[in-house]
């Protein structure tokens, strides 16, 4: 029987090795071998890979429990066949040679990409292959999915840290403006989520969205409005927030990988314009990779799909159904709403975007409504428990097998 590759793309989450865990679990219930790439689709062209047959069934069981890429990651891309034949052609003797027969790849929509090409790699040349795509993103950006795993903990972490400074902020509330920047290039999924910071009766944050044009006026006027209420603000704002020419209002550089902007600056470039204008304290937060790897305020919904959607993608793929995202359907369910799994062409999902849609964004533009509130809390659900060893979470790393010859 042909192997299995378990592939890791782009930036980890906190349950991204949950569906590491439940692919490899699912593959072993099969009798099925099974391997990772040491580093993402960079290890898969050298061909390092890691035999996950060999490790114990207590690491495998620890992957749950641990943030980050278990097996490592990479931001590689594979370039389309006229672009890079060679390339092809040395993944395609890769696979050969370690009998790669299904590839698991848990990424984002740029991933989806890479796994739509490895699909038609195979059939270039030949291969049995069969690829499954495992969505996984903080940004919740990825088409035809009722959500991406990942997410739900990143959005769980900025809601409860928000909160939780709020009540900080408006101990010390002498005209002071706290401002927290969220991830998000183009769309405000994250910084949305960051609505529910806001205790019941309490007035919710400001929200500056990649959505919504940065309208200064208006801004202003709310801000000098919770000023006089509160004495204090707090603003979340993306890092992808633009004016209304489309241009960010701060950017670093092209990623030379991607082609996407690298961001940073939002938070900062806000707290000059609203000194120079209001003449107010203000204090910045940059969350940054804070917010995938906090694994100690998890969501237990969201460790829960992207487990089951790692034991759903072994059978997809084993029963032939290659060139397909799993999807996650919402649907009624006994304890109010569950999910079902769906697969999608990977065509379908590949490159696109989803934006926050209009009906979540409110008509001031700086708050959401109803209808994301209700959106979002189903996904929030539960926690897991957090081991601790000498007063610290125990993230000790599994020693993984040496690599396949």
């Amino acid at each position: 029987m042909s192997r299995l590759l378990y592939l890791q793309s782009g930036g980890p989450t906190a349950v991204l090795n949950s569906s590491a865990q439940g692919v490899i679990e699912a593959a072993r219930a099969q009798g099925v071998a099974v391997c990772a790439a040491a580093d993402g689709l960079v290890g898969l062209r050298a061909g390092r890979l890691l035999d996950l047959d060999a490790a114990s069934a207590a690491d495998i069981a620890r992957l749950g429990s641990l943030p980050g890429a278990a097996f490592g990651s990479s931001r590689d891309i594979l370039a389309p066949f006229a672009d890079d034949a060679a390339g092809w052609r040395q993944l395609a003797e890769v696979l050969r040679h370690f009998d790669i027969g299904q590839v698991l790849l848990n990424g984002g929509n740029g991933s989806m990409e890479t796994a739509r090409l490895l699909q038609q790699l195979g059939q270039r040349f030949a291969l049995p292959l069969q690829v499954v795509g495992i969505p996984k993103t903080i940004d919740n950006d990825l088409e035809g999915t009722d959500f991406s795993p990942g997410f739900p903990s990143a959005a769980k972490y900025l809601a409860s840290s928000l909160r939780e400074v709020t009540l900080d902020v408006l101990s010390m509330a002498q005209q002071r403006v706290f401002i927290m920047e969220t991830m998000g290039r183009h769309v405000g999924w994250l910084t949305a989520s960051c609505a529910l910071a806001a205790l019941p009766g309490e007035a919710p944050p400001l929200l500056l969205l990649p959505e919504v044009a940065f309208d200064e006026a208006r801004l202003l006027a709310a801000v000098r409005q919770r000023l006089a209420e509160r004495g204090c603000c707090v603003i979340a704002v993306s890092e992808g927030l633009r004016h209304a020419d489309g241009r960010f209002v701060a950017q670093l550089h092209a990623d030379a990988v991607y082609g996407h902007e690298h961001l940073g600056g939002a938070g900062m470039w806000l707290a000059q314009r609203l000194q120079q204008q209001l003449g107010v304290k203000v204090h910045v937060a940059l969350v940054d990779c804070l917010q995938r790897a906090a694994r100690h305020l998890v969501s237990a919904v969201d460790a829960q799909q992207a487990y089951r959607l790692g034991q759903q993608a072994v059978a997809t793929a084993l029963a032939g159904q290659g060139g397909v995202m799993l999807a996650l359907q919402r649907q009624p369910g006994a304890s109010g709403v569950d999910w079902q799994v769906q697969p999608l062409p990977l065509a379908a999902v590949a490159n696109r975007e989803r934006a926050l849609p209009a009906e979540y964004i409110a008509a001031d533009g700086l708050s959401v409504t109803p209808a994301f509130d209700a959106y979002l809390r189903p996904l929030l659900q539960g926690e897991r428990p957090q081991a601790f060893a000498d007063g610290l979470p125990d993230l000790r790393r599994p020693v993984w097998p040496p690599l396949l010859p």
